[in-house]
């Protein structure tokens, strides 16, 4: 398997066209003022932590504090994806031989943590998202927007997407 990234599952959950020009390299994000909300809280959450430990350039986990995965998330909104993420993170220490983990995301602005574990259920999801990330994303162009979605509004893409 090829190395899929964490942002590439978060994309993959929320959505498929995101994923594929993040994948190809066109990035929108930097001016969006959600995205900077969250790299805000980000730098100013969890200080006293040794944050943003890179994995072989695949996985990015913001902090680990025992055996516990760490991703600090400003909203729910997106909850299903903010989980998938993690327990790929988890997925993926797991089949390079780092087992034992937990996860939580953490929503500071919320004051409220989520627990996430690795089921043999969710291996099985992630090998076949994995499949279908790699099918996108090897495409030439990006899939169609079948549906608007209530997030579209706020999506850095939304310009390139729907006008």
């Amino acid at each position: 398997m090829k190395n899929i990234t964490g942002m590439q599952i978060y994309y993959y959950m929320v959505c498929k066209r995101k994923l594929w020009y993040f994948t190809h390299s066109l990035t929108m994000e930097q001016d969006n003022e959600n995205v900077m909300l969250g790299k805000i809280i980000d730098e100013n959450s969890y200080s006293r932590e040794d944050k943003h430990i890179n994995i072989n350039n695949v996985i990015n986990i913001d902090f680990i504090k025992d055996d516990i995965l760490c991703e600090t998330k400003k909203s729910n909104k997106i909850e299903e994806a903010s989980i998938m993420q993690l327990k790929y993170y988890l997925y993926y220490l797991k089949i390079n031989g780092a087992d034992g983990f937990t996860g939580e995301i953490n929503y500071p602005v919320l004051k409220k943590k989520v627990s996430v574990s690795l089921e043999e259920n969710d291996e099985k999801e992630i090998e076949k998202i994995c499949n279908d990330i790699l099918s996108i994303t090897e495409g030439s162009i990006p899939q169609l927007v079948n549906t608007k979605k209530s997030i579209c509004k706020k999506c850095a893409y939304y310009d390139l997407c729907m006008i």
